[in-house]
């Protein structure tokens, strides 16, 4: 029997990303696989049930997850859904699952594979799969012009007949992924641009793309990165020079773009409100946090709100503002993934249980949660003074929980 892939359409009012695209679509039919798109799944990435169908898709509805081998989607499954799919099915999807135990116990009851996509290792085997370094580019890339569309200033320099327009400063707080695109797109507008990350490795990569590093640089920073990528917990003397540095910086910003999180963990509180009073009139803070509860003070998710003489952006979901692009990179990572479990002469599931890939991305199997992570209580690591949403630039480090960040 051949393998059948269901897409459906997300649950999600807030999500209009989908987890198929035609060109992952087309590819998998070419390895025998029968594929089945809930219709409307695409609309809110611009992609019509038509052009699903035009390359061999089935156009169904939420009744054809019944029959399928695997479930493609975007975020966790919600109880509703987990009811349709058949025992033993493979679900890939974003799962955040920390902190949602309840969620991911559903999911194990409901006898599914529930794989994480966000937990992909980081090694060249799976960079085309790492939906994290995907989603957060363009999140990097979106919070730039969603400060830009709240700052009623030009951006660039400008020198007129009326006279001199200064550039925008813009400082970015976090150099992963989001926090390296961030820069980039600032810089494109023609923006002064900073940045700061306690990991010195960071340092070079800001300076390559032509902004300036802002750090206490003593012997402390000069060590404060582990082996694999993540930064060390920093000793309160050197938290108190960085956060005076920081403070006065701040103070001469236009605005300011934070993109710390760690995985499980509250987002670290970076900018404090008595720090957001000092800044210009006009000034505008987007917090890509803002989900895992905002690294900015008196940030609000989902929300814009005023907070003296500044305005906090927290939009939430920030790739998916950009959904037509976001769908077909995160479509592409999925369909990557997928491709290591498809056996192309049977044309059916092959799951390998002990290749690396799925022993790091599997919350639940046979009615139980076998993640490490969750199948047993751990203890936490500690708390890094700031790391990036998504640690490890070039490629090698261990992923963090994004988002969007």
């Amino acid at each position: 029997m051949r393998m059948k892939v269901f897409v459906p359409r997300e649950r999600d009012e807030g999500e209009p990303r989908v987890a198929a695209s035609p060109d992952t679509v087309k590819k998998l039919k070419s390895f025998g696989v029968d594929v089945t798109v809930e219709a409307g799944a695409g609309l809110r990435s611009r992609i019509p049930d038509e052009a699903f169908a035009a390359v061999g898709a089935t156009i169904g509805s939420s009744a054809d997850a019944a029959g399928a081998d695997v479930v493609l989607k975007v975020r966790r499954p919600e109880r509703e859904e987990l009811s349709g799919y058949r025992r033993g099915a493979a679900v890939i999807a974003i799962m955040d699952p920390y902190g949602r135990d309840d969620d991911v116990a559903a999911m194990a009851d409901a006898g599914i594979l529930a794989f994480a996509m966000e937990f992909m290792p980081r090694i060249t085997r799976a960079q085309v799969m790492d939906v994290l370094s995907s989603q957060a580019n363009l999140a990097g890339y979106q919070a730039v012009l969603d400060a830009a569309s709240e700052y009623d200033r030009a951006f660039p320099m400008m020198m007129t007949a009326a006279g001199t327009v200064p550039a925008a400063r813009v400082f970015v707080m976090g150099v992963g992924v989001a926090g390296l695109q961030a820069i980039a797109t600032a810089r494109r507008l023609g923006a002064v641009v900073t940045a700061t990350d306690v990991r010195p490795a960071t340092k070079e990569q800001v300076e390559s793309l032509g902004a300036k590093f802002i750090a206490v640089e003593d012997d402390e920073f000069k060590a404060a990165e582990t082996s694999g990528g993540y930064a060390k917990e920093m000793s309160a003397g050197y938290q108190a020079k960085q956060a005076e540095l920081v403070a006065a910086h701040i103070a001469k910003q236009d605005i300011v773009i934070t993109t710390a999180l760690i995985p499980g963990r509250p987002a670290p509180r970076l900018v404090t409100r008595a720090m957001i009073e000092t800044m210009k009139p006009g000034s505008v803070l987007v917090d890509l946090a803002v989900e895992r509860g905002g690294n900015v003070e008196g940030a609000e998710a989902g929300k814009i709100v005023d907070a003296g003489p500044a305005r906090i952006v927290g939009h939430l979901n920030v790739a998916g503002r950009i959904a037509a692009t976001a769908s077909l990179l995160y479509a592409k990572n999925v369909a990557s993934f997928l491709e290591t479990m498809i056996d192309k002469e049977a044309k059916a599931l092959k799951i390998d249980f002990a290749d690396d890939l799925v022993k790091a991305t599997l919350l639940t199997r046979d009615g139980a949660v076998v993640h490490p992570n969750f199948a047993k209580a751990a203890p936490a690591p500690a708390a890094p003074t700031m790391v990036a949403a998504d640690p490890g630039t070039a490629g090698d480090a261990p992923a963090a929980q994004t988002g969007e960040a």
